[in-house]
């Protein structure tokens, strides 16, 4: 049988690898010496490469002021690969991918690096066959994004010409307050037009957090009781084990709110609340989710719902630890958070009454992030209470790290004589249900960019509605005393066990 002219003979419409691969195409990282590219963004490149999902010419251009020949920036990427690359390393691969890379050297307001820059896409697309496709990730402090924009469009290289692409890569925070991002939406949509423009929330481009829609909206199991009728509350936890390193710089006047709630943990529960969507297009998920974060109330005291705290020395994975105020570059009167903990509802028919608790901080027990749809006690018990007492209430929790999978939490009777209920969970662990190892959330996000796929980058609306839910709080805790002191190495400060309590309820211990 012959192939419809035009038409690839060798692809199988059943083959769901295929369709992902990217077109011609390049990277520019605009602070390719900093820590985030070393450490994720060159190696996955780097694995997208092995997996066989970038194009033979794919280039990577690295824009920094080092003083840099091209073979130094190939050294630096080779490093970096060998040392923090998923994927093993073969030479074969290397060899390609190394022949598309290249580096300009400069400051952000030196127009004559831009116009090098310029003349170095030129070059590759010709050398390379990259179509004139070039994203640009701005792996840079937030204070930078406008003037590289700006240069951007002054040398004319978010030009799109004909039948090819420009993007911009924007890496959080996107303002430190709504009015700052309303500002610099502005700035960047007069140069790119918005469906040109990636906001990178590395956390939904992890499996277990994509995997919260396909729990819920691919099974029958879930989705009925998912509502008030049978949701007690849910808790949405991200916590780290280390301190803030040598980020003072950057993290002091920022805090754990700014970092982590306004968009990681808000992006969570905005998946974990919304209404099915009609498809898996972008513009419907972020429909839906938009809906959602509109819906969100704030509690009317956030004296009593809200809690910020900072962490002191104490003893960490059988070392000392300072506390905050003792870091290095850190201001001894800083009223910087490091731990945040609000009650948040959701103005809905579907989840009106259930309160949402989310929770982020720095030096606390473990590194772990995880959701818990915690539920509704039985209403009638036939038990005594003695054969009860060992019994919580049944919970699903979707572990998004460090040990991806699902939990469920329910009641079983101990063996023996006597009728005892007692807490067990079954558990669903990545690692051991599937033999390939999950991607690393930039693999997924940096082939989405390249392939124009906004599936997993927060809209415009999503940022701006997340920070009307937070400003409010950053308000108050600025008019309103100092934050809470913790003992590095616990959970927080007694005033966030405290919050629940007052709601008859407790955190879960992860």
């Amino acid at each position: 049988m012959t192939a419809t002219h035009g038409a690839n003979p060798l692809r199988d419409a059943a083959d769901r690898r295929l369709p992902r691969i990217a077109g011609p195409s390049g990277l520019v990282i605009f602070g390719v010496t900093g820590d985030l590219s070393r450490k994720k963004l060159m190696p996955a490149v780097y694995d997208l490469a092995n997996r066989g999902l970038l194009p033979p010419g794919f280039s990577l251009i690295g824009f920094a002021r080092r003083e840099w020949q091209d073979e130094d920036f190939a050294k630096e990427v080779h490093d970096a690969v060998k040392e923090h690359a998923r994927t093993p390393f073969r030479e074969e691969v290397w060899q390609q991918l190394v022949q598309g890379m290249r580096f300009v050297q400069g400051v952000f307001d030196d127009d004559d690096a831009f116009e090098n820059l310029k003349a170095t896409i030129a070059e590759l697309d010709k050398a390379q066959g990259t179509g004139g496709n070039f994203a640009f990730y701005l792996s840079v402090p937030p204070k930078f994004f406008p003037q590289v924009v700006q240069q951007l469009k002054k040398h004319g290289l978010a030009d799109q010409k004909e039948g090819s692409w420009r993007r911009a890569v924007i890496e959080k925070p996107f303002g430190h307050d709504l009015d700052s991002a309303i500002e610099l939406n502005k700035v960047v949509h007069e140069v790119f037009p918005s469906n040109e423009v990636f906001r990178i929330d590395h956390y939904l481009g992890k499996e277990t957090v994509q995997n919260i829609l396909a729990l819920r909206f691919a099974n029958t199991l879930f989705e009925p009781i998912w509502n008030r009728s049978y949701v007690d509350h849910v808790q949405i936890t991200m916590a780290e084990d280390i301190g803030i390193g040598g980020r003072a710089g950057y993290y002091d006047g920022i805090g754990a709110a700014r970092d982590v709630i306004q968009n990681h943990l808000l992006q969570l529960l905005a998946l974990t609340a919304m209404e099915e969507p009609a498809s898996f297009d972008a513009d419907a998920l972020a429909a839906e989710k938009t809906k959602v974060l509109g819906a969100v109330k704030l509690p009317r005291d956030l004296g009593a719902h809200t809690v910020r705290g900072q962490y002191a020395e104490g003893w960490q994975g059988g070392e000392q630890a300072v506390g905050y105020l003792q870091e290095e570059g850190i201001d001894p009167r800083s009223k910087t958070d490091t731990y945040a903990a609000v009650k948040l509802e959701i103005d809905n028919r579907r989840w009106a009454g259930v309160p949402f608790y989310l929770r982020t901080g720095k030096r606390l027990g473990r590194r772990v992030t995880e959701i818990a749809v915690v539920f509704q006690r039985a209403p009638h018990s036939p038990f005594d209470h003695t054969a009860t007492e060992e019994l919580g209430q049944n919970a699903l929790v979707i572990r998004v790290q460090p040990d991806e999978g699902v939990t469920m939490r329910f009641g079983s009777k101990v063996p023996g004589t006597s009728m005892e209920v007692r807490d067990v969970s079954m558990d669903f662990a990545y690692g051991e249900s599937f033999t390939e190892s999950s991607p690393e959330a930039y693999e997924r996000l940096i082939l989405d960019v390249l392939l124009g796929d906004s599936n997993l980058f927060p809209r415009v609306e999503e940022v701006e509605l997340s920070w009307k839910i937070l400003d409010p709080i950053e308000h108050y805790w600025d008019e309103h005393g100092k934050p809470a002191q913790y003992e590095s190495g616990t959970w927080g400060p007694v005033e966030a066990d405290e919050m629940l309590a007052r709601d008859g309820r407790s955190w879960r211990r992860p």
